[in-house]
C-alpha cells in the first residue's frame, strides 16, 4: 500500500462503531490497526484516513473540549469510481444522507469539472463527501463549434 502524503487522523467516540460505518457501509478496508491503542489506518483505493478512539490509551492531541459533532466546518471529499454501491449499502442500513445525491459542475482552471456527489455523516459527525467524476458533456450538435465553418454564425 502506498501511503498518501496527507492523511487525516480523526478522533472518534467508539472505534468499533466507526469501523462498521467506514468499512461496512463506505467500502474502506483496514490497512493496519493497533487494537491495543484503539487505532486503525483505513484505505479505500488510495483515500486514506486514521481513526483513533478519543478515550483510548496513550497520547492524544486534544486541543479543546470534544463535543459531538466532531469535525465541525470540515468535510472530507473522497473520489470514487461509482457512488452507487456506497449509496446502496447506506440505504440498506437505513443510514440517512446529509446531502442527497446531486450532479454539480464546478469551474476549475482548465474549464469545468462535473461530479455526482452526496454527503453522509459518520457516527461522530464527520462529513464524508463521496464524489464520482462525470464525463464532460458533448458539444451540442447545433452549436457553432460543431457546425461546418460555412454554417457557423
Amino acid at each position: 500500500m502506498h501511503r498518501a502524503i496527507l492523511v487525516p487522523e480523526l478522533l472518534v467516540a467508539e472505534l468499533a462503531a466507526s469501523l462498521r460505518f467506514w468499512c461496512d457501509l463506505c467500502g474502506f478496508r483496514i490497512a493496519y490497526d493497533r487494537p491495543e491503542d484503539r487505532f486503525a489506518y483505513l484505505d479505500r483505493d488510495g483515500a486514506q484516513v486514521m481513526l483513533e478512539e478519543a478515550a483510548g490509551p496513550g497520547r492524544r492531541w486534544i486541543t479543546g473540549k470534544l463535543e459531538r459533532p466532531f469535525g465541525r466546518g470540515m468535510n472530507l471529499q473522497i473520489s470514487v469510481a461509482d457512488c452507487a454501491p456506497i449509496l446502496a449499502r447506506l440505504e440498506a442500513a437505513g443510514w440517512p444522507l446529509y446531502l442527497d445525491v446531486e450532479e454539480k459542475w464546478y469551474r476549475v482552471a482548465e474549464g469545468e469539472t462535473g461530479v455526482r456527489q452526496f454527503i453522509v455523516q459518520d457516527p461522530d459527525g464527520y462529513l464524508l463527501r463521496f464524489s464520482q467524476a462525470l464525463q464532460t458533456p458533448a458539444l451540442q450538435a447545433d452549436s457553432p463549434a460543431t457546425q461546418p465553418l460555412d454554417q457557423a454564425h
